[in-house]
């Protein structure tokens, strides 16, 4: 069957040759006649993908005119959904912080008792505490952040773009400091004393992450790091320095915040607003140009036409489809953690947060980034032994099939877990890409969970079902029926094993 339909393929590409050469063979032979090749006409009839397109000596039919544009439309619009999953990123996370009362550049986000599954933010984990803000430069101005000692984070621009680290990867060096972050364009005085940031949008999110010191006990910890915080992080406007406002602190721990972009066609009105209070220099002629196609355009109002309402609903199908499928079956070899053989991806394809290949933009694994995952820093994709964190993701079993939380799986993690501090696996919702909501509150186990056991050989049974497995409800994440799932699996202090791959854990195994 294969064959024959080859064969028909390239008897049809002949005929099409064979009546445009006849068609040139039959025109009248005048004066100025040359040979023209037949590359560079058009035969009357062309089958396409989309459609059968017609022509008149080389100019489409009307309908053949509406399909091109309806293609044209729509291709540009696919192309404006997965190229603007970034910067969309950074406006719902604007958005959702803003709906929990963080509206202005001193009210600062903390999850005071670590994040559990409430909120919906793209693959937050449970074992470090977050403080998040955003400034809003335009109407601010220069903005300071006086970060407190032991501290790691980072600013990302609007178009989700790294700024600068802050606290142990930052020019701080985890000693804390004051940090001044400049608009667009800025041009004004800079006095001393700061550690100066420019960005070219005017909104930058403020991310952080507190130390939790393994000396104490967990709780002890979780505690100490939420009172170094709100005693010494503060952001206010560099005008405002000799009287700034009280930095607010509001406590996100089991609140419900949604902070994931939208898949339908919501996704491009806003984008529309994101650009209207962005520097229209920011996109770039080419992003730009795309998006005044399809009719996002600074300064004018995006009012599609019912043509356009539905090309664009349809791109946003087709986006979110892509979106999904780069993501869950990366084909890009920089994305796998082991090679072919092996499910375990990891999120910065080759290790690079520019997402740069060869001196070009690699747009899968920039998609494959934003879709799944926040925060862009240089310092995620450096694995120092010993030092900070790396991860592995796995969304399919050994066989490379979809994991069904209707059914028990197996993941072995071998002995001897090259995790100088502490390891933990987090399960997430391949829907939302956020923590799995179950009865658990916090969908993770690892080396800090109360109750896990080890096997006689030191190494660890990790069980994914609907209802723990007789004996296995201390190695147990629970899984929902008719829903898919994924994991993430965080090694805090990763030693030399982790970094060379001598060590690694196992596939996740169907338990029949």
């Amino acid at each position: 069957m294969r064959t024959f339909r080859r064969t028909s393929m390239l008897l049809s590409a002949s005929l099409l040759a064979l009546s445009s050469v006849s068609a040139l063979a039959d025109a009248p032979q005048m004066k100025m006649t040359t040979n023209i090749p037949s590359s560079i006409t058009t035969p009357d009839s062309v089958d396409t993908s989309i459609g059968t397109m017609k022509f008149f000596d080389g100019v489409p039919d009307g309908a053949s005119v509406a399909a091109s544009y309806d293609f044209l439309d729509r291709s540009r619009a696919v192309n404006v959904f997965i190229n603007s999953i970034p910067m969309m990123s950074a406006y719902m996370l604007r958005e959702g912080q803003a709906s929990m009362g963080l509206d202005a550049s001193h009210k600062i986000g903390i999850w005071d008792n670590l994040m559990d599954s409430k909120t919906i933010l793209l693959t937050g984990n449970t074992s470090t505490m977050y403080a998040v803000g955003f400034l809003a430069l335009d109407k601010d101005g220069p903005t300071v952040i006086e970060l407190p000692k032991g501290m790691l984070g980072v600013l990302d621009d609007m178009a989700f773009r790294y700024m600068t680290d802050l606290g142990v990867a930052g020019p701080d060096k985890g000693e804390g400091g004051k940090y001044l972050v400049l608009p667009p364009g800025y041009t004004g005085d800079v006095p001393d004393g700061y550690f100066v940031v420019q960005t070219e949008t005017n909104g930058v999110w403020v991310f952080s992450r507190g130390y939790l010191d393994k000396k104490m006990p967990l709780d002890k910890a979780i505690a100490a790091a939420s009172k170094n915080i709100r005693d010494a992080l503060k952001v206010y406007p560099l005008s405002a320095k000799d009287s700034p406002p009280k930095t607010e602190f509001i406590n996100l721990s089991g609140k419900v915040m949604n902070v994931i972009v939208p898949n339908d066609y919501s996704f491009f009105e806003k984008l529309h607003d994101l650009i209207q209070g962005e520097p229209d220099e920011f996109l770039g002629p080419e992003a730009k140009g795309m998006m005044a196609a399809i009719g996002i355009v600074k300064g004018q109002p995006f009012a599609p036409d019912d043509r356009m309402k539905k090309i664009l609903t349809d791109a946003a199908a087709i986006g979110n489809t892509a979106a999904r499928a780069i993501s869950y079956f990366p084909r890009d070899p920089g994305n796998m953690t082991y090679g072919e053989d092996s499910a375990w991806i990891t999120a910065f394809a080759n290790k690079d947060t520019a997402f740069l290949k060869d001196g070009a933009y690699n747009l899968e694994a920039r998609a494959l980034f934003h879709f799944g995952y926040i925060v862009v820093s240089p310092a995620m994709a450096v694995t120092v032994a010993g030092q900070g964190s790396d991860y592995a993701m796995i969304a399919v079993d050994a066989k490379k099939q979809v994991l069904d939380g209707a059914k028990t799986y197996k993941l072995t993690m071998p002995k001897d877990v090259p995790a100088k501090d502490f390891w933990a696996l987090t399960m997430y919702d391949t829907q939302t890409r956020s923590q799995l909501q179950t009865d658990q509150q916090f969908p993770t186990l690892g080396s800090q969970t109360d109750g896990i056991k080890t096997n006689a050989d030191g190494s660890y049974d990790i069980y994914f079902a609907p209802e723990a497995p007789k004996g296995q409800e201390g190695n147990w994440l629970q899984t929902i029926p008719g829903k898919s799932w994924w994991a993430a699996l965080r090694i805090y202090g990763p030693e030399q094993a982790w970094i060379d791959q001598s060590w690694r854990p196992g596939e996740i195994e169907l338990v029949e």
